[in-house]
């Protein structure tokens, strides 16, 4: 949540010259509610299930840039997916987490103390991200471009 997945994504494709798309995006189109919304409405367990269904959509139909949402790696047959796919993981610490989005109460999942459940989300998650990457990349401190740069370079896709 608020790694830059949008906009780093963004600018890997301009720059590979594919094109963009974001699951979470597709959901909300596809739902017409917000993300927060179908949380509040639904619970996770039903959110999930829109996701993983969007994910598999998207994996099947979408050449370019695929952004997900940070909590599509929770499922298996997601993760499975992914398998052979070139998969960045953008990270971050909880410090450059408060600075980018303030952790706030528009993400579902961070709603009470959000500190502390930020934690707990990416431990439960963290490795399940490093499972999937072909690549990790550290985004504190830095700006989506240099983000973008070192997502070509580690996955050998700069142009020379």
């Amino acid at each position: 949540m608020g790694v830059g997945k949008s906009t780093v994504g963004q600018l890997l494709a301009e720059r590979l010259g594919v094109g963009y798309r974001d699951t979470d995006d597709d959901i909300v189109a596809a739902e017409g509610r917000t993300i927060a919304e179908i949380f509040v409405d639904e619970g996770e367990p039903a959110f999930r299930a829109i996701e993983k269904r969007a994910v598999a959509v998207a994996l099947a139909e979408h050449e370019g840039v695929l952004a997900l949402g940070g909590g599509a790696v929770l499922d298996a047959d997601t993760r499975a997916l992914l398998a052979g796919h070139r998969v960045v993981y953008l990270s971050m610490h909880v410090d450059e987490a408060v600075k980018r989005t303030g952790l706030n109460a528009a993400r579902p999942l961070l709603a009470v103390n959000p500190r502390k459940q930020w934690r707990e989300l990416m431990e439960a998650r963290r490795h399940l991200y490093e499972e999937v990457a072909t690549a990790v990349v550290p985004t504190d401190d830095r700006t989506p471009e240099e983000v973008t740069q070192q997502a070509l370079e580690a996955l050998e896709l700069k142009k020379a």
